[in-house]
């Protein structure tokens, strides 16, 4: 995958933690997370599968879209990876 903007749903496990982010590169910013190369929460909480991904025409509108899905409810978001990728499996590897 290009650099495009992109929302996405990292999980530490099928119904697991879940982290809400924003980049312009996604693989490479999912690479960052699986291999802990920015502290901070995913670190933390080894949140680094990538469960959902949204992919916007402009890094405005993925900010915004970003912004609205971290106020969802939890279960919001689940129904969203369910819809999308019902086994939680690691969608980064598709990417490659």
């Amino acid at each position: 995958m290009e650099r495009q903007p992109c929302v996405y749903l990292l999980a530490s496990k099928p119904n697991g933690t879940l982290y809400a982010g924003v980049t312009s590169h996604l693989v490479k910013r999912v690479w960052e997370h699986k291999n802990h190369a920015v502290e901070g929460f995913t670190r933390r909480y080894r949140v680094s599968t990538l469960v959902w991904y949204e992919v916007h025409e402009t890094m405005d509108a993925a900010i915004r879209r970003e912004k609205a899905i971290k106020n969802w409810r939890r279960a919001w978001k689940i129904r969203g990876i369910e819809k999308m990728n019902p086994e939680w499996r690691d969608l980064y590897y598709e990417l490659l």
